[in-house]
């Protein structure tokens, strides 16, 4: 069960490196912000800061998880898989958040948030599953 959660939490981080991408880095562009977050181009400038700090937010997130991995592999079993549990476990609990969120059609109509919300809570409640076991 070890190398089940440290795939799952591999792939939980991938999400969560995507975002960051989105967020901090490539969130002025119209496909972005647009496209992916249905934020008007006349709301950009209002809303930056939140998806920049966000943005970092999630990658603290995914280097949580995979530094986990890295030190449960190399032998420190002890603080690799409580990094791997914390990070995976605000991972899960924030995709309960966006279920929630798109349950309340937050910035969305229901339903257009239940990729997101799995692909951010998905591989990380395998990953807490596998680890528990």
């Amino acid at each position: 069960m070890t190398v089940i959660a440290w795939t799952f939490a591999l792939l939980a981080a991938a999400p969560y490196l995507l975002a960051f991408v989105w967020e901090a880095l490539l969130f002025r562009r119209p496909s972005v912000h647009q496209g992916i977050f249905f934020v008007p181009a006349a709301d950009v400038a209002a809303v930056q800061l939140w998806a920049f700090g966000v943005g970092f937010y999630n990658l603290f997130l995914a280097c949580g998880a995979i530094a986990g991995v890295i030190a449960w592999g190399a032998g420190d079993e002890t603080v690799g898989r409580a990094l791997v549990i914390d990070t995976c476990l605000v991972m899960f609990l924030g995709g309960v958040v966006l279920v929630v969120a798109d349950r309340m059609e937050l910035g969305r109509p229901r339903g257009k948030g239940l990729g997101g919300a799995l692909a951010a809570g998905g591989p990380a409640l395998i990953t807490l599953i596998a680890a528990a076991w």
